[in-house]
């Protein structure tokens, strides 16, 4: 497994589109994965929040209308079910998200991108 970084990357996203810019400001050229053409599978998207240290919950994108139509408020889904939902759903997985070795971070504001890039 390579340790060049991975942008998780929607390029219609104004945050998706200035975190590429700000890394490539820094000389940082990532690997780009669109993950609304290409979306993660179920392992890898695992691994991406544990990177994270987050909850797939905390990944979700509330204000989608699949978010309300799948039901996804409903805190009884576990987090398998989550992650599944968001593989056949990758339109609910916020962005853009940098992955680097074994950390990650969500480009929200894009600076937060920088914080694992050494």
């Amino acid at each position: 497994m390579s340790d060049a970084p991975t942008l998780y990357h929607n390029p219609r996203c104004s945050k998706s589109r200035a975190t590429l810019a700000l890394l490539r400001e820094q000389g940082v050229e990532p690997e780009i994965v669109e993950y609304l053409k290409t979306p993660p599978d179920a392992a890898t998207l695992k691994g991406v929040i544990e990177k994270l240290g987050r909850r797939p919950r905390d990944l979700l994108r509330t204000g989608e209308a699949e978010y309300r139509e799948l039901g996804l408020k409903d805190a009884e889904m576990d987090d398998e079910a989550l992650i599944q939902t968001m593989v056949q759903h990758p339109k609910l997985i916020e962005r853009p998200i940098l992955v680097v070795g074994g950390q990650a971070r969500i480009g929200r504001p894009p600076e937060q991108v920088l914080e694992i890039l050494s």
